[in-house]
């Protein structure tokens, strides 16, 4: 198994998480252990649990925190559209967050469809 800093997938994933932070900087401070604390977490999670997943013995327990990541990716866009909704994000930083979401989304389906099936 490779180091999870060299998966193409979790440097993607860093890096969603990163703009999340810097985007969610400007939140409403009464937001700041509401939606800011959970989009921030949701979105850490996704290359936090990639990490993980790398780390352990078995490709089953990395396939299970692949799958954990997807759900977090989820996550992660619901608030992102909420946020939207709300007002707090512009549509159009919005929207770029969602199709980045979207190609992690897809990225991580496919590597835990390797990793189970190799």
């Amino acid at each position: 198994m490779q180091h999870f800093a060299n998966l193409v997938v979790w440097q993607r994933a860093h890096a969603l998480a990163l703009e999340v932070y810097r985007r969610t900087a400007a939140f409403p401070r009464e937001e700041r252990y509401g939606l800011t604390s959970q989009l921030r977490r949701a979105a850490a999670s996704v290359a936090a649990n990639i990490a993980e997943g790398a780390k352990r013995r078995s490709e089953t327990e990395f396939a299970r925190h692949l799958n954990i990541a997807e759900a977090s990716l989820a996550e992660s866009a619901y608030f992102v559209m909420l946020a939207r909704d709300l007002g707090y994000l512009p549509a159009s930083a919005a929207a770029a967050l969602e199709t980045e979401a979207d190609e992690i989304a897809r990225m991580l389906h496919r590597l835990r469809e390797r990793v189970v099936d190799p």
